[in-house]
């Protein structure tokens, strides 16, 4: 088996395939204090000894099958955290198993979880914590092999202030009052289908809940319930149209949380319960954004990718179910609209790493490679690319999701690496080997940039958007009274958004220019996420200075990585507002998710 690069992990030795996990959330201390029991099976003869994952924990003891167990820390490394080496008191034959538990404390800086004291919540009263594992951080929670190259049930019990509600990545299976401390309750956790480390989650806060359909609660704090109660009505509808398109949906439960602005993405697939911004409220995308984590309950979550280097199996299947899933409820020029801006996007981060950049391969090297740093939507829109182009080869979006439907049966459960779907691919269309052996595969997969072939795209809803940003472009001084507000008449709220991100691709425009798009179209008043992100970005290119302040507000009141990082960099990049970018920062960095923290420092670069 290929070694995980990310991980000090060696599953091909040692194989954890159960977690029972029980823990205190101490909100004075910033820690989580409790046990994490394996259930261990020997991969090989005579195994006397289990290396773990760890990141800035304490570990106090470890037993197996309750006898004492010799352990030690291996040597830091910057990213990867410190192996945590384990020694057994007895020899494990092939195939035997054994428990290894484990009492440890995470540390208050743990890159996996961000503390919030009252003042920093909707609700003001009551602390707030929420976890975000993906891809390498469930180490700075608990020891684990934190490889997706494993996956393991598990049970939680979570000791909490008894004013709160703990949440996790699993099916809800009751509480009750802590019998060491009447002070708090004991919220009880159980996950039954396989997953890998990364899809362990935890929030606890003063949650409450709105039912929403057969399977679905929305949580959030009080003051927000409501709103994204009626935001997210559409969750259920979401859910039938992708089980007809990738089969049935074996989770349970499919909850949704609204975490706190600060959360670094636009969502993540935790099972039972998908964490997504605030920022969703007030965009066109929370479809787009829904329908991509309902679709990770197959394509990540069942079939998983084996190493983060094949991390487009993952996003890149996901996206395209998410646009297929699009095309049914909005019709199939939608879905071309959507490719062809994800097409664009995709050129827009290749022009920001550089298409020499070996980060933007679909397949990279990620030996020595900090994940958070390489993170980027190459792996979800070259991987979409790739499946749009095949899908289009090999006779339509009908036989292609038979293929897919297919692939998600013969993988589910397990991890793959691109050779097994490649294998699957050429075993399933059999009869089309011919066409299959004309992609230039070594391209596609291990090459910088952009993709070798450009898939074929109907036009009809982007062509209102290029032929306006085309006018913008090419217009003189002169010819800027010919723009009016009737401009946008007929534009979708997508069609803007790709309008903008059009204008984004080109030499920065003129002042004048984006004073005057200003004037006609007023995009200060647009509080569309989606729309704002890119209006405030171009200003900032144009070096437009009354976009300062409000590009700075849109950077620091919510975390969302998707925008706050541009809006920096770009921030950064004029003269105009670098030391206050840099200043700003400074101020709120405390109150800032610690990996987004980390990487705004880097594109300041404040950190090396």
């Amino acid at each position: 088996a290929a070694a995980d690069p990310s991980s000090f992990a060696s599953p091909s030795c040692c194989l954890t395939r159960h977690l029972y996990l029980r823990c205190r959330v101490d909100f004075a201390a910033r820690a989580l204090r409790g046990t994490a029991a394996f259930t261990a099976r020997a991969e090989r003869e005579a195994l006397r000894c289990l290396v773990l994952d760890t990141k800035d924990l304490q570990v106090f003891k470890v037993t197996v099958n309750g006898q004492d167990a010799k352990f030690v820390f291996g040597e830091k490394h910057s990213f990867k955290g410190t192996p945590l080496e384990i020694t057994f008191p007895f020899e494990l034959r092939r195939g035997q198993e054994a428990i290894v538990e484990i009492s440890f404390e995470s540390s208050p800086k743990s890159s996996a979880l961000q503390w919030f004291s009252p003042e920093q919540t909707s609700g003001k009263k009551h602390p707030y914590l929420f976890s975000q594992c993906q891809a390498t951080h469930c180490r700075a929670i608990f020891p684990c092999q934190d490889t997706p190259a494993v996956k393991l049930t598990y049970y939680a019990e979570m000791s909490v202030p008894k004013e709160l509600v703990a949440l996790m990545s699993a099916n809800r299976d009751g509480e009750m009052p802590d019998p060491e401390d009447s002070s708090r309750k004991i919220y009880r956790f159980s996950q039954n289908v396989p997953i890998p480390c990364y899809l362990v989650a935890l929030v606890v806060g003063a949650l409450e809940s709105r039912k929403i359909g057969p399977r679905t609660l929305v949580w959030a704090e009080k003051e927000l319930v409501d709103k994204s109660a009626y935001e997210f009505a559409e969750a259920e509808a979401m859910l039938k149209t992708a089980e007809d398109l990738a089969g049935p949906y074996v989770w349970g439960q499919y909850d949704l949380l609204v975490l706190p602005p600060s959360f670094p993405y636009g969502g993540m697939e935790n099972p039972c319960l998908t964490f997504v911004t605030p920022t969703l409220l007030v965009s066109v995308t929370l479809i787009k954004v829904i329908a991509h984590e309902i679709s990770h309950s197959w394509t990540g979550n069942l079939v998983t990718n084996k190493t983060w280097e094949h991390f487009w199996l993952n996003e890149g299947h996901t996206v395209y179910l998410e646009r297929r899933i699009g095309g049914r409820l909005f019709g199939e020029q939608f879905r071309h609209f959507q490719a062809l801006g994800g097409w664009r996007e995709l050129q827009n981060t290749i022009n920001t790493l550089g298409d020499k950049n070996p980060v933007t391969n679909l397949v990279p090297n990620l030996d020595g490679v900090d994940l958070d740093e390489a993170y980027s939507l190459v792996p979800y829109e070259k991987g979409f690319a790739l499946l749009f182009y095949l899908e289009q080869l090999l006779g339509g979006p009908d036989v292609f999701i038979g293929f897919l439907k297919a692939y998600i049966q013969q993988f589910a459960y397990k991890s793959v690496v691109t050779e097994d779907w490649k294998k699957f691919l050429y075993s399933y269309f059999k009869d089309k080997v011919d066409v299959l052996d004309k992609v230039d595969w070594n391209s596609w997969f291990h090459a910088p940039g952009m993709p070798p072939v450009k898939p074929t795209y109907d036009m009809t809803l982007s062509n209102a958007c290029v032929a306006l940003s085309q006018r913008w472009i090419k217009a003189k001084e002169c010819d800027l009274g010919s723009f009016s507000s009737a401009d946008l008449k007929e534009m979708s709220s997508h069609q803007l958004i790709e309008f903008l991100a059009l204008l984004l691709l080109e030499a920065p425009l003129p002042v004048s220019h984006v004073k005057r798009l200003q004037q006609v179209y007023d995009f200060n008043a647009m509080y569309n996420s989606e729309i704002r992100v890119r209006w405030l970005r171009l200003c900032i290119k144009s070096k437009w200075e009354e976009a300062i302040p409000l590009a700075l507000k849109m950077a620091t009141d919510q975390g969302r990585m998707k925008f706050t990082r541009p809006l920096f960099r770009d921030l950064y990049s004029f003269d105009k507002s670098r030391d206050l970018a840099v200043k700003t920062f400074l101020e709120h960095r405390a109150s800032m998710h610690p990996v987004t923290s980390m990487l705004v420092g880097k594109d300041l670069q404040l950190d090396q």
